[in-house]
């Protein structure tokens, strides 16, 4: 049994889940239900990201205090999430004693190591708003390929990283007024030390080979020392033993990881050092985003090192997503909440089915096309899977009390090949859960369920049923209809990870318990419930609805 820690990127206090988040979500949660349902001692750790100016300017906006924000913004993600059925082990906050005396123990590790240097920078100041600016609150023109609009730590456009002070035509996103140079003294991690270490780490198979690749050219162009430290007011964690100094947001938020887990681990009485330490043999897995790929596979793992923690196992980034081909956009109504989804198409298994019929190993992005999400979710589980029960489950109820003939006493030659089509299959489905080859695994799984309605429609139960002859116990009509629902029954077990709730429903309709182990292949079905409507079409009204109450 493998000791898994699994973790997805920290949503930010500042703004609602959206539909862009819930890629990352959405592919975590398929993957840590699955390993749960291998049998495999797994967590999913999480917390919102609670720190920085864009959270103490937007509690002041609103007049109350930015600890008043973060637990108010904390109610609506906890909601969002358990209603599209992320479950979370612990979903946490990076505003907790726990993160506080991590990053400050940390910290001084860090400087125990000589890891940190303390410098007079020069940095923009905003003279009307009376303060230093954090980067994303400037923009410019990027200092290398020059697209303007950029914010002042890394350009969306070729993805440079750099110094807000390296923008051309900088400007103050709170006021639009030009900024000016200010001296102050900042603290520094000398990631420019840890080249060699972080050469070596980031090849050693824990990331994709994109990823691998991508870093190379930040390595080609030299890692630089890391700003670590940003001056008062903000809303964060002061530096201990420097007044006015408060750690970067970017510095306690992946501590944010390890404090999520070690509230867990005290009130569910595990150790903490098992799954932190560097003797740890517990896996440690991060989800993201490729757009955080820079923090997470250099400042986190030197961080770790010097400070004398575990590394990540694996680090798996994926890509962005686009709504009908382009980047979300309020305008066009495709900058979709979660909660306007749900507001307005309600089921949550249609967004995890079709993400998972999207989403593969690497860090490509994927497309929400509205029209295809309709026509896929309407063909696949309403036209195809929930086909089946629907076509056959009655002639069970009518004419066989409910029992089911037992796969062994199927004498059918084409019924037997298929039910162990099904269950042989097994192994390969486990293997893309593994490889979080979901589209694969999608593809696969509906190419069975297709071959069970065809199945159907050869055997044609409706008109054997006709015949009186065919209702007697193990006749050939309930040998057909018994088939298509073991075979049924047995895909829904493969497919609980992506679509739990709607499994969960499957199951009571076989008199069973919530799947929570994929050994209920190896367990027989006897008898079913009278078959009752498992799942609506999507109306594609709904789908304009929710676009037009984004606008």
């Amino acid at each position: 049994m493998r000791k898994i820690l699994v973790t997805s990127a920290l949503p930010y206090a500042n703004g609602s889940i959206h539909l862009g988040h819930l890629v990352e979500y959405i592919q975590t949660d398929i993957w840590v239900r699955f390993q749960k349902m291998k049998g495999n001692l797994t967590y999913y750790i999480c917390a919102d990201d609670t720190h920085g100016t864009p959270i103490m300017l937007m509690a002041e906006q609103e007049n109350v205090t930015p600890d008043e924000l973060v637990e108010k913004i904390h109610k609506e993600h906890s909601k969002d999430f358990e209603d599209f059925h992320v479950n979370f082990d612990n979903f946490y906050s990076t505003n907790s004693s726990e993160n506080k005396n991590l990053s400050e123990d940390i910290y001084k590790a860090l400087v125990k190591n000589n890891k940190i240097l303390e410098k007079e920078i020069e940095q923009y100041y905003d003279p009307e708003k009376k303060m230093f600016l954090p980067d994303r609150f400037i923009k410019g023109e990027c200092p290398k390929c020059k697209t303007k609009e950029q914010y002042g730590d890394s350009c969306e456009s070729c993805g440079a990283t750099y110094n807000p002070t390296d923008l051309i035509n900088p400007y103050s996103v709170l006021t639009g007024s030009s900024p000016i140079k200010k001296k102050t003294t900042h603290y520094f991690f000398k990631l420019s030390e840890c080249s060699d270490f972080l050469s070596k780490w980031t090849k050693s198979g824990t990331l994709q080979k994109e990823a691998s690749n991508k870093l190379e050219e930040w390595f080609k162009s030299g890692l630089t020392d890391w700003d670590i430290s940003r001056d008062a007011p903000y809303f964060g964690f002061e530096i201990p033993g420097a007044s006015g100094k408060f750690f970067y947001v970017w510095l306690d938020a992946p501590i944010g990881y390890m404090a999520s887990f070690k509230n867990f681990a005290k009130l569910n009485n595990l150790s903490f050092d098992d799954f932190w330490k560097n003797n740890s043999e517990a896996e440690l897995v991060h989800f993201i985003g490729k757009d955080i790929l820079y923090f997470h596979a250099l400042f986190w793992p030197a961080t770790l090192e010097y400070s004398g923690y575990r590394k990540p196992s694996k680090i798996y980034a994926h890509g962005f997503l686009t709504v009908n081909g382009e980047k979300m956009s309020k305008s066009r109504g495709t900058f979709i909440t979660a909660r306007s989804y749900l507001d307005n198409i309600k089921n949550p298994n249609f967004l995890r089915y079709y993400y998972a019929s999207k989403l593969n190993d690497s860090m490509e992005d994927i497309d929400l096309n509205l029209e295809d999400f309709s026509a896929k979710v309407n063909s696949d589980l309403v036209g195809k899977f929930i086909n089946i029960p629907s076509r056959t489950s009655g002639f069970i109820s009518k004419y066989f009390e409910n029992k089911l003939v037992p796969i062994a006493s199927i004498e059918n030659e084409k019924a037997k090949k298929l039910i162990l089509e099904i269950i042989t299959m097994k192994d390969l489905v486990l293997e893309y859960y593994e490889a979080r080859l979901f589209s694969k695994l999608i593809k696969l799984l509906m190419s069975q369920v297709e071959v069970v309605n065809e199945f159907v429609s050869h055997m044609e139960p409706w008109v054997l049923a006709k015949n009186e002859d065919q209702h007697n116990i193990n006749s050939d009509l309930h040998q057909i209809c018994s088939t298509c629902l073991h075979a049924f029954r047995l895909i829904s077990i493969y497919l609980t990870p992506i679509i739990p709730e709607l499994a969960e429903k499957i199951a009571y309709l076989f008199k069973e318990s919530p799947y929570e182990s994929f050994s209920n292949i190896n367990i027989e079905a006897i008898e079913i419930n009278k078959y009752e409507h498992l799942i609506q079409r999507l109306d594609f009204k709904d789908i304009e609805s929710m676009v037009d109450n984004s606008r």
